[in-house]
């Protein structure tokens, strides 16, 4: 059975800013560990991001735009030239089999990191350390005190995402997402038991949106706001975040920021019957893409179609979907025709490097393609 577009409201065509999209389904960043050790992306990832073209918009996996800022092994980066270049055969793979518009979202992970990953000890807006362990190339290890940052390292990372935002562009990318969700850096300045500084950047809630507000400014500055996206997660409690004030602290930071002509608003984790959901909907002008609640490690029966579809009658404007895609690299054909999807694999095949659970899931046989 073929859905028509106009039952199926995510397959119906959209715009964001000059770019048209094919669909509403946004391939939401989703962190594998494929890159070389030094960051690089590499050909399997162009493999991978080519698979899934067909995504209305594909925002690819965290990368850092520091050393200090590396969360776990094998994760993306963009602060050498190296990195560009691997990112570029990225968006190149994806223009060739057709795909639309690409976004890459840029991460700190602040106290999320270990000096067995990066070299580094970690820094973050307090030293307080991540309550539970982190992922190294030896195995899971306690995490350290972070060092808490200084003003001249708040001033040095805002650079480093501004000259990472003007790499990624130079790589191909439509623009960026400056990720300030899931309890990394950005996150860590806005939640009030990872923020316990008492200048600036501390204490009130408008300094504790500070940090992230002088991030965007400054990626603006660099490639414009049209380049520009956003990702918060409100409430979420991932890497050990307590929200405690987000029906204060999240309008008040889309407030200081909606009058600024960005790509779009990502809201990760976002739940229609929310009373924060929708006041945020109410508060942002521009472009919503929201990230429905999923059951974890797995994907409905119906790849996500109905959480997706009462988001967007809630108000979302496109619809960012991880798992799904991850295993089912043909899911807007699947959709389309309403084929069963690909179940995801057992956890561990998601971030151990090489094809498996990565690049191999089985596609649509051609004759059952309309």
């Amino acid at each position: 059975m073929t859905f028509e577009a106009t039952t199926f409201p995510l397959l119906v065509p959209a715009r964001l800013g000059a770019h048209a999209l094919a669909n509403r389904l946004v391939m939401a960043p989703m962190t594998r560990n494929r890159a070389e050790a030094d960051g690089t992306a590499t050909p399997l990832m162009a493999e991978y991001y080519a698979q899934r073209a067909s995504a209305g918009l594909i925002i690819a996996e965290a990368s850092t735009p520091n050393a200090v800022g590396q969360t776990y092994p094998n994760i993306t980066a963009l602060h050498t030239d190296a990195h560009t270049a691997g990112w570029r055969q990225v968006t190149k793979a994806v223009q060739a089999a057709g795909g639309g518009p690409m976004f890459l979202q840029i991460q700190h992970g602040g106290r999320v990191g270990h000096p067995d990953n990066s070299g580094l000890t970690p820094i973050a807006p307090s030293p307080i350390p991540l309550p539970e362990t982190i992922h190294t190339p030896t195995g899971r290890q306690a995490a350290v005190t972070p060092r808490e940052m200084t003003a001249e390292d708040i001033r040095n990372t805002v650079r480093d995402f501004a000259a990472a935002a003007r790499r990624a562009v130079d790589a191909g990318f439509a623009g960026v997402e400056v990720h300030s969700a899931n309890g990394y850096l950005l996150h860590q300045f806005l939640a009030p038991n990872t923020n316990h500084r008492i200048d600036a950047y501390g204490g009130s809630i408008e300094n504790r949106i500070r940090f992230t507000t002088e991030v965007i400014d400054a990626v603006i500055a660099e490639i414009g706001a049209h380049r520009t996206g956003l990702r918060i997660s409100p409430g979420n409690t991932v890497n050990g975040i307590t929200d405690t004030d987000a029906n204060l602290l999240y309008p008040a930071l889309l407030e200081a920021n909606g009058d600024k002509d960005l790509a779009y608003l990502h809201l990760a984790f976002a739940t229609p019957a929310q009373a924060l959901f929708n006041r945020l909907r109410d508060i942002w002008p521009g472009t919503l893409i929201a990230n429905p609640v999923l059951p974890a490690d797995q994907i409905p029966a119906d790849g996500g179609k109905d959480a997706a579809e009462r988001l967007m009658a809630a108000g979302a404007d496109l619809i960012a979907l991880g798992r799904p895609f991850l295993a089912n690299p043909d899911l807007v054909q699947r959709l389309r025709t309403g084929a069963p999807v690909n179940p995801v694999r057992a956890k561990y095949a998601m971030y151990t490097g090489g094809p498996t659970g990565y690049t191999d899931y089985p596609v649509l046989a051609a004759h059952n393609c309309p």
